[in-house]
């Protein structure tokens, strides 16, 4: 079994198994329809296609959720079952940013009680390095009964976090860039800044300049180190909009650590709320 990072040549083993559905999550923000299209153009064999938008995040409300809200839970089983995702089956995803995409759906499936899920180390990229299969040919894979299993918990609120911002034992982190973070740079949402109180841990630098994934010994000393001598009960994750958060979460998981909470609304959701402090000093916790 496959519960976070599985490499291209483990994944070749494997190629047209029943019990394995792969899934290609390209995306591109800004250009809804790249992704397909790069699917359409080519993929791993039996991959079908989820996307970001229709697939992996329910209706936006103006001025009340985030730009990704989750999807119902409804919506989630429908598309699992649709895609052939059941028990005893092994799932692996890829994108072309190194997870930054597919870790969305990994959490998603593991949220809802599904274990056997990876992402692929390297990705598209790296499949296409290795010369390894590549098809037009649209998968003819059959549906399953997706059973959904609510992990309570995994999940908090802007309310909730509001109420632990002030304690000691609660680490709120921030997965966007340090410009971003900072207020320095801010190129989607239409307000800079953080939640007060975070720490800063870009999820880009969990991986190496060739795409591939630090080794988990490396990403638990770079936790550690954001740690530093707390001892927090609670990590919860956020970045933009509860997506790119999530390869944070795979890391943390990758590493060892156990599995830290999600805001899945995220800044863009945050700020919905004039209420709602935001932090644009740069005097931040950075690893």
């Amino acid at each position: 079994m496959y519960r976070t990072i599985i490499s291209p040549e483990e994944l070749r083993e494997k190629l047209g198994r029943q019990t394995w559905i792969i899934i290609d999550c390209r995306y591109r923000l800004g250009q809804p329809t790249a992704g397909y299209e790069a699917y359409l153009e080519g993929h791993i064999p039996n991959a079908q296609y989820a996307h970001l938008d229709k697939d992996l995040s329910g209706k936006i409300v103006p001025g009340k959720t985030g730009r990704h809200p989750l999807p119902s839970l409804v919506k989630a089983t429908q598309r699992f079952s649709s895609w052939g995702i059941g028990d005893g089956v092994q799932v692996v995803l890829y994108d072309d940013r190194s997870g930054a995409i597919a870790a969305r759906l990994w959490w998603m499936l593991r949220w809802l009680g599904h274990e056997r899920v990876a992402v692929l180390d390297g990705g598209w990229n790296a499949w296409q390095e290795r010369g390894y299969p590549v098809t037009q040919e649209l998968p003819s894979t059959g549906p399953r009964v997706f059973k959904p299993r609510p992990k309570k918990g995994w999940t908090v609120d802007a309310h909730y976090i509001q109420s632990r911002l002030q304690d000691e034992d609660f680490l709120l982190v921030d997965s966007r860039s340090a410009n971003r973070f900072s207020g320095k740079d801010e190129p989607i949402d239409p307000v800079a800044g953080h939640i007060p109180g975070a720490a800063n841990f870009p999820h880009t630098d969990l991986i190496e300049s060739d795409g591939y994934w630090l080794m988990p010994d490396e990403i638990e000393d770079r936790f550690e180190e954001l740690l530093g001598d707390d001892e927090a009960d609670e990590v919860v994750f956020y970045c933009g909009s509860g997506v790119t958060a999530c390869r944070n979460l795979l890391a943390y998981r990758h590493a060892g650590l156990g599995d830290a909470k999600l805001y899945p609304g995220s800044w863009s959701e945050w700020i919905t709320d004039e209420s709602r402090p935001v932090e644009k000093k740069d005097n931040f916790k950075k690893v």
